[in-house]
């Protein structure tokens, strides 16, 4: 059940959409309508670590960002490492105002947990304590009432296209991994044989790390087998997507979308990149070990799970907390 609705909620992040979706996806599971405060920190306090910044709330920079002023909210959810410092100071400031903020901070805040409320991070940080909260994977805005609607928004524009709807979710390189145009030839290669196999079709969203020559590489490998690929003009298909695809084939680059993908509940195959790192290899294999995903080799599979939703069981552990303090 929500909060009341007349508990205030901030969402404080440095504005990178993968981790503020976190943060939003809980305060909606919440029922509560968050403000949202993307900030900028002057130097040098962007390049210290947090507990040695003097004032953090002097080194928010107002003219690039969002300010941090009271009245302090009720929830107070925050994410990325630019914004421990001023979360730490909001629940201090708030607790001398005698109004305490209760803190929420997503991710590894790279400081002791216990100054937080709470710390909701993933199990392959191997992050532990009393106000810690481990995820198998990220939390999201994934609902099914959400799948429900934007199938219905966007059916009517692939009802042409042949089912199975095979959906796609295509990163790019990152820190850790590697996309280049021969690797994505290939994958829309096995992509193109997997619809085929089924007399489907397929659906790609591609994302912000998608550069134009490997997004022309996967088309040249997709050829003439019925597709819809988003070329990131106009109305972003992903929830559609997301809601209308019988199966989901995801790279290995981004924990977001494969948890997303396995909010929805439908088989969730994973295409191989070059790279990797022991975090990535820790999160992959705990989704495989729980049987919310499987291995991508050019063919669909299907198979039944309940659907992966720590945006909700950690929004519960939230209330209660929220209750007891």
């Amino acid at each position: 059940m929500p909060l009341n609705e007349r508990e205030s909620c901030w969402v404080v992040s440095d504005g990178k959409a993968g981790m503020e979706i976190q943060c939003l996806g809980l305060a909606e599971a919440l029922g509560l309508e968050p403000q949202v405060k993307r900030i900028v920190t002057r130097r040098p306090w962007r390049w210290l670590p947090p507990l040695l910044w003097h004032d953090p709330l002097r080194a928010i920079d107002r003219r690039q960002g969002d300010a941090l002023d009271p009245p302090w909210p009720d929830l107070l959810i925050a994410t990325g490492r630019q914004a421990v410092a001023p979360a730490l100071a909001i629940r201090r400031a708030s607790r001398r105002a005698g109004r305490a903020s209760f803190v929420v901070q997503i991710q590894n805040p790279a400081v002791d947990p216990k100054r937080f409320d709470l710390v909701v991070a993933p199990a392959h940080d191997r992050l532990s304590g009393p106000n810690v909260v481990t995820t198998l994977g990220a939390m999201n805005r994934i609902t099914p009432a959400r799948l429900e609607a934007e199938a219905r928004a966007w059916g009517p524009r692939v009802a042409a296209l042949p089912r199975p709807y095979v959906g796609a979710l295509v990163g790019g390189a990152n820190k850790v991994y590697r996309l280049p145009p021969a690797r994505a030839r290939e994958l829309g290669e096995q992509l193109a044989a997997a619809a085929g196999a089924e007399g489907g079709s397929l659906l790609v969203t591609p994302s912000r790390r998608t550069r134009p020559a490997v997004l022309a590489a996967l088309r040249a490998g997709i050829g003439d087998t019925p597709c819809l690929i988003w070329d990131g003009t106009g109305e972003n298909p992903y929830f559609g997507f997301l809601g209308l695809a019988d199966a989901l084939v995801v790279t290995l680059d981004s924990v977001n979308m494969i948890s997303e993908a396995a909010s929805t509940g439908r088989p969730v195959l994973l295409a191989e990149l070059p790279g990797g790192s022991a975090k990535f290899r820790r999160f992959h294999e705990a989704m495989l070990q729980a049987g919310y995903a499987r291995p991508f080799a050019g063919r669909l599979e299907r198979w039944d799970y309940p659907r992966l939703d720590e945006t909700g069981r950690v929004a519960g552990l939230v209330r209660e907390r929220l209750k007891r303090r």
